[in-house]
């Protein structure tokens, strides 16, 4: 059916490697314009993904550019809870690599 697509769940390697391709976008620097990516990056994110996970058969629209919003939205929260004036006992581990919270506070 036309307009149809699959939902499927991101595996973490596709995660890290979707991130990796879009760190190596803003280091070459073609798509960038001021902080944001230029019109045409997501096609280039897909090709790129294409050559590291060629069986996971990312698009551009609607999976990478679906996903892209679901990892800024998930990146704001932890980076409001962790930097903000009151961050209610939250924190980063940087031994585990994660969010801690300061126990016998309540959250």
């Amino acid at each position: 059916m036309d307009g149809f697509f699959k939902m499927s769940k991101w595996v973490p390697e596709e995660d890290a490697a979707l991130v990796a391709c879009m760190v190596d976008l803003q280091n070459v620097g073609t798509f960038n314009a001021n902080t944001r990516f230029k019109v045409g990056y997501l096609n280039r994110l897909e090709r790129m993904l294409e050559k590291v996970l060629p069986n996971a058969m990312l698009k551009a629209k609607p999976n990478l550019e679906s996903r892209i919003r679901t990892l800024k939205r998930d990146w704001a929260i932890v980076y409001n809870m962790l930097s903000g004036k009151d961050n209610s006992g939250f924190g980063w581990d940087e031994h585990r690599q994660l969010v801690s919270h300061k126990k016998g506070q309540s959250i």
